[in-house]
């Protein structure tokens, strides 16, 4: 039986101002922020945990978010560097459709998606304050269809017909590999804990929690669909992490980022 290896892919970087990241706390002011990809080795297959943001949709909708993502840090060049293409990836988890999180779904080709059943049908009847978060809906050409969405000829779409497997509930969705429920920030939010031979459980809080900040302040960001269940949700992942002995690993936290081992180099 081949040993569960996590690889974490960089997917560049965005910004926001620190009352979005720190809801009525702030300070104001740029908070600049890291997106990354979870990549799991699993003896079942190849899961991949969210997909980044897709550069030109950014620049094109958000700009003013300020993206900064080079053709490496792209799906296809980050797979590159731990040896894989997009093609072998078994299955993509995304933990919500906020562009951010879904953008190199498209990549993904052979994939099988899977994601909570109130996410991908909040992701097509968002709220109205809700639609800058759901701009981004490549992951989902037959939601795209039905709001007649419109997008520059692109490649890649001509062949992405994605396969969804809805669930709800915390799930093992395979040995060792957890999701569990953290809604609020969005409808069906999901936070994915990965359990390993050779270390303390990894447990990715996804946008439940965007930073080591958040957590100790007990502060949501701006950005959500409940806030008390966002609070919740980060009580519970405080709760679960010390249940299961697991370490937290941020969102979008640049700090702690830095003391992540990405690329090639692998938790195990």
């Amino acid at each position: 039986m081949t040993d569960t290896k996590v690889y974490l892919l960089d997917g560049g970087t965005l910004v926001i101002d620190g009352f979005h990241a720190f809801w009525n706390r702030g300070p104001a002011g740029e908070v600049r922020f890291p997106c990354y990809s979870v990549v799991i080795e699993h003896k079942d297959g190849r899961y991949m945990f969210d997909t980044g943001y897709d550069f030109d949709h950014v620049m094109r909708v958000l700009p003013f978010e300020k993206p900064i993502q080079d053709e490496s840090q792209k799906i296809p060049g980050q797979l590159a560097k731990i040896g894989l293409k997009p093609g072998d990836i078994n299955y993509v988890i995304n933990s919500h459709y906020h562009f951010d999180h879904c953008g190199g779904n498209k990549h993904l080709h052979n994939a099988c998606t899977i994601c909570h059943a109130k996410e991908l049908e909040q992701s097509a009847n968002c709220q109205p304050f809700e639609h800058l978060g759901y701009s981004d809906l490549t992951f989902s050409p037959e939601i795209m269809k039905a709001k007649g969405v419109e997008l520059p000829p692109d490649p890649v779409l001509d062949v992405y017909t994605p396969k969804f497997e809805t669930l709800s509930g915390d799930q093992e969705i395979a040995k060792g590999l957890w999701l569990f429920e953290t809604p609020g920030h969005t409808a069906g939010h999901y936070s994915l804990m990965v359990e390993l031979k050779n270390r303390r459980p990894m447990l990715f809080t996804a946008d439940a929690c965007y930073s080591q900040k958040n957590m100790d302040m007990m502060c949501i960001s701006s950005f959500h669909l409940d806030p008390t269940a966002s609070l919740n949700s980060m009580k519970r992942l405080k709760a679960l992490a010390e249940k299961y002995d697991a370490e937290l690993f941020y969102s979008h936290d640049l700090e702690s980022f830095k003391t992540y081992q990405t690329g090639a180099n692998y938790y195990s």
